[in-house]
């Protein structure tokens, strides 16, 4: 990974969302992260994109395509981005990819990638129309 990535990579649109490193209270029993810590990371950034995107409150509905390509370490610098792929009616397709820089290391790897699919929701938590783009 460069990083001197921009905060917005103008080829895809992608916006550095998230980035922070693992910690040992983040394991499994094999010492490695947990999956499910790095997918609520990956949700976090996705959620930052709806919420620009709706201007409001939105909630995850699905995630697709999920796979784990390398495992992320303790003490692993995880950047995560994320970008909005398509927009419905009240709905939002919002692909993220996360990258892990080992500790000691210059160079970061994609560990995993999957879309998110978030609703608008009004105040009482039904749907609601996005705003106009």
């Amino acid at each position: 990974m460069d990083e001197s990535r921009p905060v917005t990579d103008p080829e895809d649109g992608s916006v550095l969302a998230i980035r922070t490193i693992a910690m040992p209270a983040d394991t499994n029993p094999s010492g490695d992260i947990f999956g499910g810590w790095l997918m609520s990371q990956m949700d976090l950034a996705a959620g930052n994109v709806a919420g620009r995107v709706s201007r409001g409150r939105a909630a995850t509905v699905a995630v697709e395509g999920m796979k784990f390509h390398q495992p992320v370490k303790v003490g692993d610098e995880v950047t995560i981005f994320a970008r909005l792929v398509s927009r419905g009616r009240t709905s939002m397709r919002i692909a993220v990819e996360a990258h892990a820089r080992r500790r000691f290391a210059e160079d970061a790897v994609v560990v995993t990638a999957a879309d998110f699919y978030f609703v608008a929701l009004d105040d009482h938590g039904s749907k609601r129309a996005l705003p106009e783009a």
